[in-house]
């Protein structure tokens, strides 16, 4: 290729290369800034396929903006001495590929992992907001950049090569062009359909090679399901989200971004294991976790106090009935309740409680429906330093051809001589095992399970 381009262009060195393609870096004499041009080159290895591919990616790019993907810039048709072809110019981003970070040697936590996953899902809620949805098709490691890494993030998040786009009607034309990465791409991809959730799948395979370091296809599987989890060192709440995020069948797995995204970010919408016969169970728990701050709100499960305010007007007027209690004293006996009862239920139905942790202390609050975070009351506080472990309390009950069956009753935080504890009142079963690995992950201290 020559060094200059359209007249526009210098190029400085070569990114890609491959069958007919170039990928080249140039100086747009114009601007004076940076970009990235591919080149669709004519000769004997050209397919008419390829620039039909290539000319969705100009046409997709053109129509998209969103900080986090690269900007279309121009579409030139190519008639130089020593090549000729189509070109597309777009926005260059400085980064290095989460697969060269990989092959640098360096490993991603789950706290990194779920960053990233945030970040992928913020564009593909983009995407596929769009009319008809686009869909990248091959989402994978190469095609993922990172730039700006400080403190504890692992940079901002690029995604780029929309060489593989498609629409639903650009689909439904009646053409099978079956594209994308072996390892990433979902079983209905192979038949040449794709939906959304086919995007969730290869984001899946993406996110559990950087959490095992292990290329989805080096992975056992079952049923066509990756068997990632012995490589991982992650909580089971993460392992169960990317297990519902790659399910083989699309019946099974997360159908949009947007409910990957909520069940990433709030445990209300967290998977159980993926099974035919067990659905996503939701929870109205609520925790907002950051890398300086815990915070546990208790969920709202206090139905016994509306049971007990009606009681507590049906039984005066059932006694009264019985007794033929004159309708003063009655009257008196309403009195009574609407003065104390009544106001004491509806304390009870707005109070909120909260467990809250910081970089200096954990304490537990306790505030009313609205309350501001100031105007919670603290009931107990320790240092955070004091933390020594968290403990699990199970209670087991014999079940015919299951044996002795364990469920969590209470989670306590052993702070020196404090105990913050969360039982069973307030909590599932499933909520304290999955706060605990939370809590644990978070605070970096060990799971006391105690079984009677």
């Amino acid at each position: 290729m020559p060094q200059r381009l359209a007249n526009r262009y210098d190029v400085e060195r070569s990114l890609g290369r491959q069958t007919g393609r170039r990928t080249l870096l140039a100086k747009d004499t114009q601007t004076d800034e940076w970009v990235v041009i591919k080149v669709l080159l004519l000769g004997d290895e050209f397919d008419w396929q390829d620039l039909k591919l290539f000319e969705r990616e100009a046409k997709t790019l053109e129509s998209l903006s969103h900080p986090a993907i690269p900007r279309y810039l121009d579409y030139l048709e190519l008639d130089e001495p020593d090549g000729k072809g189509f070109a597309l110019v777009q926005s260059y981003v400085e980064g290095r590929s989460l697969e060269d970070h990989l092959k640098a040697g360096r490993s991603f936590s789950e706290y990194e992992v779920k960053q990233l996953a945030d970040a992928l899902l913020e564009i593909l809620i983009y995407l596929h907001s769009h009319t008809p949805p686009v869909i990248h098709r091959d989402i994978k490691p190469s095609n993922i950049l990172l730039t700006n890494r400080s403190g504890n993030s692992p940079g901002q998040v690029y995604l780029v090569d929309f060489g593989s786009v498609q629409n639903l009607v650009a689909q439904e034309g009646g053409t099978i062009t079956v594209v994308g990465t072996y390892g990433y791409m979902p079983p209905e991809q192979f038949g040449g359909r794709v939906t959304p959730a086919s995007d969730l799948y290869s984001l899946g395979a993406t996110l559990i090679f950087l959490i095992t370091g292990r290329h989805p296809t080096e992975l056992p599987q079952t049923n066509f399901q990756i068997q990632f989890e012995k490589y991982a060192q992650i909580t089971s709440s993460f392992a169960c989200w990317l297990q519902w995020l790659t399910q083989p069948a699309l019946d099974q797995r997360l159908d949009s971004a947007e409910t990957a995204l909520r069940s990433l970010r709030f445990p209300q919408m967290r998977p159980a294991p993926a099974t035919p016969d067990n659905p996503m169970p939701l929870s109205d728990l609520v925790v907002h976790k950051t890398p300086s701050s815990f915070t546990v709100f208790f969920p709202r499960r206090n139905l016994g106090y509306y049971l007990l305010g009606f009681l507590s007007v049906l039984i005066p007027v059932c006694v009264g009935q019985v007794l033929n209690v004159t309708s003063t004293v009655l009257s008196g006996l309403f009195g009574v309740i609407l003065f104390i009862i009544i106001p004491l239920t509806a304390i009870l139905l707005l109070k909120r409680d909260r467990l809250q942790i910081d970089e200096q202390r954990i304490s537990l609050l306790s505030g009313f429906l609205g309350s501001s975070s100031g105007d919670y009351l603290r009931r107990r506080s320790a240092p955070v330093q004091a933390i020594s472990a968290i403990h699990l309390y199970y209670v087991g009950e014999y079940q015919f051809e299951r044996g002795v069956v364990f469920w969590v009753t209470q989670l306590t935080i052993h702070a020196g001589q404090q105990r913050f504890s969360l039982k069973h009142r307030h909590f599932t079963p499933e909520e304290l095992e999955w706060l605990a690995e939370e809590l644990s992950e978070w605070l970096g201290v060990p799971i006391v399970r105690h079984k009677s």
